[in-house]
C-alpha cells in the first residue's frame, strides 16, 4: 500500500479537478449560450478559427443568426445540427463524440497511456534486476587480487 498511496492520491486530484471543470454549471444565460456556441463553430472562410475569434463576414452573420436562434428558444443541439446540415461535420471545431471522429480524439490519449504504462514497467523491471552480473573471469580476478594484497 506504502508504493500505491501517491498513485491514488494523485488519482483522487486529477479525479476531483475533472469533476470541478466538468460540472454544470447551472442555467446559463442566452449570451453565455450563444457565445459558447459560436466557441464550438469553425470559421468557413478562415484557417482554424473559431465564429467567436474571427471578423470574416460568415462569421459575423453566424453569429446573429446564433444569437436569433437561442432568442427564439432553440435548443444548442439544434442550433448546431442546423449548421453541421448546412456545412456538415467540418464546421465543428470538436468532433461529434462517436465513431470514428471519436476514435480521433481517444487513440492518442490511449497511446500516451500504454507508453507511459510501458516505461513504469519497463523502469520498475530495472531496478529490480542488477545491471552487471560478474562473470567467472571476475570472480577469479578478484580472488587473485585478494590474495596477492
Amino acid at each position: 500500500m506504502r508504493r500505491w498511496g501517491p498513485w491514488i492520491a494523485l488519482g483522487v486530484v486529477v479525479a476531483v479537478a475533472l469533476a470541478v471543470v466538468l460540472w454544470p454549471n447551472g442555467e446559463q444565460s442566452p449570451a453565455a449560450r450563444a457565445h459558447e456556441l459560436e466557441t464550438q463553430l469553425k470559421c468557413p472562410e478562415c484557417q482554424g478559427l473559431s465564429v467567436a475569434d474571427s471578423q470574416a463576414p460568415t462569421s459575423r452573420a453566424i453569429r446573429t443568426d446564433i444569437k436569433r436562434r437561442v432568442a427564439a428558444g432553440q435548443s444548442d443541439e439544434e442550433i448546431r445540427q442546423s449548421y453541421i446540415d448546412r456545412y456538415g461535420d467540418s464546421i465543428l471545431l470538436a468532433p461529434e463524440d462517436s465513431g470514428v471522429s471519436l476514435l480521433v480524439w481517444i487513440l492518442p490519449v490511449v497511446v500516451l497511456a500504454l507508453g507511459a504504462t510501458g516505461i513504469v514497467f519497463a523502469l520498475r523491471r530495472n531496478r529490480e534486476e542488477p545491471h552487471l552480473h560478474p562473470t567467472d573471469a571476475d570472480e577469479r580476478l578478484v580472488e587473485r587480487s585478494r590474495a596477492d594484497g
